[in-house]
């Protein structure tokens, strides 16, 4: 079985999802989606609520169940600085009607705060969180008088989910809900086989599962930012031509690419 998230490699990812069906039944997973989709109701009854979507495979997931349990408001958090590929399979499969909130960080942004390009630790990485995810999620729970907001968050990712009844309220007064709490990686990788849900193209580039949902500066697990530039020159070799009108780095890289 996967353990927490940074003790795993994204080859233990595919070679789980590839033997899932050994891994968890059909009836094992439905027994446990029985119970979320029961919790969730329970938690939000008399309450108006809306889940957090950001086409990873967690919120897939969440998405799914959400709608099962009545929930269907919706929100996605997105930046200027989104891989094009991604950005466009998130419009092509949001959620009916979700609401999406640009929080507007772009390349002049980034010139400006370049110590967050390529976060080389949590630290930084958590940070990326903070500025998009939950600015949006802040800004979308307040316009709407929201009660509670639901996310995708999990303990197996090593994500804070509140304590005991995997509810918590930040100091800006959000109240966040993690229904998806205790599943482990492996109940999240059944689910998405057997209700056949497509993933974006994020997680077939390398270490996709390990980075999961990203604007392209947050990439991380590269090693040297020199890395995070090859890596993104692979996937979309215009994404950097582009920040080389903003960024040193970008065009020392392009230079060296090029003899």
């Amino acid at each position: 079985m996967l353990g927490r998230k940074q003790n795993i490699s994204n080859a233990d990812w595919l070679n789980a999802a590839a033997q899932i069906e050994e891994l968890i039944s059909w009836q094992e997973l439905k027994a446990a989606v029985d119970l979320v989709v029961a919790d969730i109701k329970n938690k939000t009854a008399g309450k108006k609520a809306a889940y957090a979507w950001s086409g990873g495979k967690d919120s897939l997931v969440l998405g799914h169940i959400c709608e099962q349990a009545g929930i269907v408001d919706s929100m996605l958090a997105v930046c200027d600085l989104e891989y094009p590929a991604f950005l466009k399979w998130l419009m092509a499969n949001k959620p009916f009607g979700c609401t999406v909130i640009n929080t507007g960080q772009n390349l002049d942004w980034l010139a400006k705060h370049t110590e967050m390009l390529f976060p080389q630790n949590s630290a930084v990485a958590g940070r990326w969180f903070a500025k998009v995810q939950h600015k949006a999620q802040r800004c979308y729970f307040k316009q709407n008088n929201l009660d509670v907001l639901l996310l995708g968050r999990r303990r197996a990712d090593g994500n804070f989910v509140g304590r005991g009844d995997n509810i918590y309220m930040d100091s800006k007064g959000v109240s966040r809900y993690s229904p998806l709490a205790d599943w482990s990686h492996e109940q999240i990788l059944a689910y998405i086989h057997y209700h056949k849900l497509a993933l974006p193209p994020i997680y077939d580039w390398k270490n996709g599962y390990l980075c999961g949902t990203h604007p392209w500066p947050a990439r991380q697990w590269t090693g040297s930012e020199q890395n995070g530039w090859q890596e993104i020159y692979d996937i979309d070799k215009d994404i950097v031509i582009t920040a080389a009108d903003k960024l040193e780095s970008a065009r020392i890289f392009l230079r060296e690419v090029q003899v």
